[in-house]
């Protein structure tokens, strides 16, 4: 029994040092691209591209590989993920142009989702229901451990050795991360390895998704209701549509819809979507706000930044625990409801607001999104059988990447809105009404968590 107990720990510590890696990889790429607009001598709007594509990329594939993991095994998909992640992350450091490194990243977001799309799986096949939330929430807690740490160490190495450091740090991580899979994850056998992969239905969900983050990614840039966005989201309806279709008249289809009949399941992904609307509403406000507003340097931003991801660190696996037992209506509640708060409490910033008061607020934010994600996502897994678990991870990571980009386009359409009205108040105005209606979001949240069966 002991020796079973220690393997299990194991593999959570070898999904854990990938999940760092990804978070790492992610805080630190966004938080060097005026880096590498300098160095290219490039414009804002090709060097956003680096983040954005990796975005698309991502999005697209979650669904598709955690699938191929059901077909596959998912052990042996999340290990080629390592192997392109590392390979792609030499060759991303290795670029020589903007447009090579647009490339490289893109070929780096076929290894995430390969990732992404896989771990909560093997996390669910290898811990039984009543230690799950416990489990997702230290794998979360090493998740928010690197989002903590990477602005400062990313700074840091590019202050230090150049730009090309950043991915270059991926290949040591990641190659404990995928000697640590190999020895500890067990090979799962695929549970309908006689099927036939779905390929018209993944053609569709991926040209569909794409069509509509990148519609919802460029709306505030582009204009909500020019020509180039409203043709995007008009495709992605038509091509969703397409792609539900397909799954309905499929023998093997990549996404089984009759999960969605299980209250559980579509309850946690729709509280899913939501929580990360509101996350990253606020991911995308509070730079500008302390930056632009309070005048505050990159390094002290980040510095106040840390605020959140620590006390997330903190909470995620004491309230998984909680779930454990209790189940996950009421940490799902309480979640939504501090994040509620501490939303709230943001929408009344200004210039005069003191700092630590500021950090205050997303020490609430981090309580409450630490308590609610590892209940919501032991709760959707658990409501998946066995041979589903890779479609139940995609659909989990795909609401995390739903809900960011909409999170993202919600926040900024707002604060774009008001910045137009040229006025001393307009940037506090525009933070805050985005931070009001992010709020909202997580009062939504709060009920759709109260009617989850348990």
């Amino acid at each position: 029994m002991t020796k079973t107990i220690d393997k299990k720990w194991w593999v959570l510590i070898a999904i854990g040092t990938g999940s760092l890696m990804a978070a790492l990889d992610g805080s630190v790429v966004n938080m060097i691209l005026p880096v590498l607009r300098d160095a290219f001598k490039s414009d804002v709007a090709a060097i956003e591209w680096v983040v954005t594509v990796y975005l698309l990329v991502l999005s697209g594939l979650l669904l598709t590989f955690g699938r191929l993991g059901d077909l596959r095994g998912h052990k042996s998909v999340y290990m080629w993920g390592f192997g392109i992640f590392i390979i792609s992350s030499v060759l991303c450091g290795a670029a020589w142009s903007p447009t090579t490194l647009i490339g490289f990243r893109g070929v780096q977001a076929i290894g995430g989702a390969m990732l992404a799309s896989n771990s909560p799986a093997i996390i669910t096949g290898n811990f039984p229901a009543e230690q799950r939330g416990r489990a997702f929430g230290l794998a979360s807690t090493m998740t928010y451990l690197g989002l903590t740490i990477g602005p400062s160490l990313g700074g840091w190495l590019t202050q230090a050795f150049g730009w090309q450091t950043v991915f270059y740090i991926n290949v040591p991580v990641g190659t404990l991360a995928l000697v640590l899979s190999y020895i500890f994850i067990p090979q799962d056998s695929p549970v309908e390895g006689g099927q036939r992969f779905d390929l018209p239905g993944a053609a569709a969900f991926i040209a569909g998704l794409t069509a509509l983050m990148l519609g919802l990614n460029k709306g505030a840039d582009w204009g909500w209701t020019s020509p180039a966005v409203l043709g995007l989201l008009s495709a992605a309806l038509i091509l969703l549509a397409v792609f539900i279709l397909i799954e309905s008249r499929t023998p093997a289809p990549m996404l089984d819809l009759s999960l969605f009949r299980v209250p559980l399941f579509s309850t946690s992904a729709a509280c899913a979507v939501l929580n990360y609307i509101c996350v990253y509403s606020l991911i995308f406000l509070m730079p500008f706000y302390l930056i632009q507003g309070r005048g505050l340097n990159p390094a002290e931003a980040g510095l106040l930044l840390t605020a959140q991801p620590v006390l997330m660190a903190i909470t995620a696996p004491i309230s998984g625990l909680f779930s454990d037992r209790f189940g996950s209506r009421v940490p799902g509640m309480l979640g939504m409801g501090v994040l509620a708060v501490g939303l709230f409490l943001l929408s009344g910033i200004g210039s005069g607001t003191a700092l630590w008061m500021v950090a205050l607020c997303l020490a609430i934010v981090g309580v409450g999104t630490g308590t609610f994600i590892s209940p919501n996502t032991s709760a959707l897994m658990g409501a998946a059988p066995r041979s589903r678990q890779g479609v139940a991870s995609g659909v989990q990571a795909t609401a995390r990447n739903f809900g960011m980009v909409l999170g993202v386009g919600l926040a900024g359409a707002i604060f774009t809105t008001h910045l137009a009205e040229n006025s001393i108040n307009a940037l506090y105005k525009g933070i805050d009404m985005g931070f009001f209606a992010a709020a909202c979001v997580a009062v939504i949240g709060v009920f759709m968590s109260a009617i989850k069966d348990k």
